[in-house]
């Protein structure tokens, strides 16, 4: 899909925002400027040329609103100047679902309208549970900041 990423399980969602698995993260490919580390149960050491950030959410959970909001606030702060990589365990649900609510939140895309783009882009992709509503309550948050 993206030869310029051979060797990476990572999809590229826009121009300037992937998501990836555990293994891309360990080893970010040098056209990546910022990463973003959301699995719990992971560590990685980010070299040091990578803008790096790690926001734990649990596995098939639902997201905690804060957290999330949070994590939307790391994206864009980062993508700006990056191409920006956010990652889990296997790249399928948290990763995906703080894109998601970036999307949402910052782009302003409809909630059907990102998923429909994040299930074309990310086959397999399994959004975490009540998403939508949690995204709502992101946008509360952030229109309180």
């Amino acid at each position: 899909m993206l030869s310029a990423y051979t060797g990476h399980a990572m999809h590229l969602i826009t121009d300037r925002l992937l998501v990836g698995n555990i293994n891309d993260a360990v080893q970010p490919p040098v056209q990546i400027g910022a990463l973003l580390l959301v699995a719990e149960e992971y560590t990685v050491e980010a070299p040091p040329w990578l803008a790096y950030g790690k926001i734990p959410f649990k596995d098939f959970g639902e997201a905690n609103p804060r957290r999330l909001a949070e994590a939307v606030l790391w994206v864009e702060q980062h993508i700006r100047e990056n191409r920006v990589m956010v990652c889990c365990r296997a790249g399928m649900g948290r990763s995906v679902s703080v894109v998601m609510a970036y999307l949402c939140c910052v782009e302003n895309m409809a909630y059907a309208d990102v998923l429909k783009l994040v299930m074309t882009r990310r086959p397999g992709a399994m959004p975490l549970p009540n998403l939508e509503h949690t995204i709502e309550h992101v946008l509360t948050l952030r229109k309180a900041a």
